[in-house]
């Protein structure tokens, strides 16, 4: 009886417990919650008078920055430690050891500009412009760094994605920095993109899907420009927009097969070995010569060789010097005969010329009528044959 009691007792203290630790007894509607005034996505200025005291301990970042940016950061630095001294951050440069740190003093306030020093230094060391990446210490702009260099193994495949994502002349990167809001710089094998939470998202997954090979940039593209016409129409405020986007399917391009060897039939024997260079010198009775033969020979084959080479040499200067064939047309033979016709006719009249003067004095010939009868060739006579 008495373990009976203590059972039931003991399963009454587990569920007293369990009805203690109730998940839901915090999640209780709240006056704030359905205010139309207050907008909860707001993220409002920091203001020093809420840690009046400061920090209690010192917080400090460091990193590491590629040598070609070295020459950049030394002219930038002075910049970047003004921007940093107003919240209150001391920031160093080792050129030494190649590396940025940035820390808290006594005079930060902030607890969060510390994070937000870590991500300038970062955006500085993957060539990030200083004026652009000090804009990471407001509020409202947050940064993203987006490795891509594990993505793809093939390294010209690689190269190809990451130049299809920034587009011919940058244009790409142009139109996806206007439809998202965020600042993006391809460097390497990374990508840093700098805007809102929402345009970062975004980012990501252009860039991901770019370099996957999952989807063009450009259809993405489409997309947002989509939405952001949707988002005028207040009627579709509150509905799905999918049926109005355009769904890309994934087309498998068949590529070219390479010519495939021949496969040489098998055969269970290897194949005969290759002649040694001593076997071949027996056999062609170099390897019993002396050295000075040897020499003699040596020196014999390469002047032949000199000889056959300045031969060649000589040969093409001289082919510049070589006049070429003239092509031979057709219907010249025609034009020369055309040619003598034409000078044969001049000779024959200017006889009949000379002619009609001598005959102009004794009578009245008309030139026209004697031209035209002389131009006709009298008939020739039949010789009378001797023998009857």
């Amino acid at each position: 009886m008495a373990l009976k009691m203590e059972q039931e007792t003991g399963e009454m203290i587990v569920e007293e417990v369990k009805q203690k630790k109730h998940k839901g007894k915090h999640d209780k509607p709240k006056p704030w919650d359905e205010d139309p005034n207050i907008d909860h996505w707001k993220v409002e200025k920091f203001d020093p008078s809420w840690n009046p005291d400061g920090l209690l301990e010192v917080s400090s970042f460091s990193t590491i920055f590629p040598r070609y940016r070295e020459k950049y950061l030394q002219e930038a630095w002075p910049m970047v430690k003004a921007a940093l001294k107003e919240y209150g951050i001391a920031a160093e440069l080792n050129l030494v050891e190649g590396s940025m740190t940035v820390s808290t003093t006594r005079k930060t306030r902030d607890p969060y500009i510390i994070i937000k020093a870590r991500d300038l230094i970062k955006l500085l060391s993957r060539s990030v412009p200083a004026p652009q990446a000090i804009k990471v210490l407001d509020d409202e702009m947050q940064c993203d760094i987006i490795k891509i260099g594990n993505l793809v193994r093939n390294k010209e495949r690689f190269v190809k994605r990451r130049q299809r994502l920034v587009g011919p002349n940058s244009s790409t990167l142009k139109a996806l920095e206007i439809l998202t809001g965020c600042y993006i710089l391809v460097q390497g094998n990374t990508v840093a993109a700098m805007g809102s939470f929402k345009g970062l998202k975004q980012v990501r997954r252009i860039v991901e899907d770019c370099i996957q090979n999952q989807m063009h940039p450009v259809y993405h593209i489409k997309i947002l420009m989509m939405k952001k016409e949707l988002e005028k129409d207040p009627a579709l405020k509150n509905e799905n927009w999918d049926r109005f986007l355009p769904k890309f399917k994934k087309k498998n391009v068949k590529q070219k097969k390479g010519k495939s060897k021949e496969k040489k039939p098998y055969t269970p024997f290897p194949p005969p070995q290759q002649p040694s260079k001593i076997d071949l010198q027996i056999e062609s009775g170099e390897y019993f010569l002396s050295e000075k033969k040897k020499l003699v020979k040596k020196w014999q084959e390469k002047q032949e060789k000199q000889a056959e080479k300045t031969a060649e040499n000589k040969r093409k200067r001289e082919e510049a010097f070589i006049p070429p064939k003239e092509s031979i047309k057709q219907g010249s033979d025609k034009m020369d005969n055309d040619k003598e016709d034409v000078a044969t006719l001049a000779m024959s009249l200017k006889k009949k010329a000379k002619e009609f003067g001598k005959q102009k004095s004794v009578e009245k010939i008309n030139p026209e009528a004697y031209i035209a009868a002389t131009g006709e060739q009298p008939a020739k006579k039949k010789k009378k044959s001797k023998h009857p």
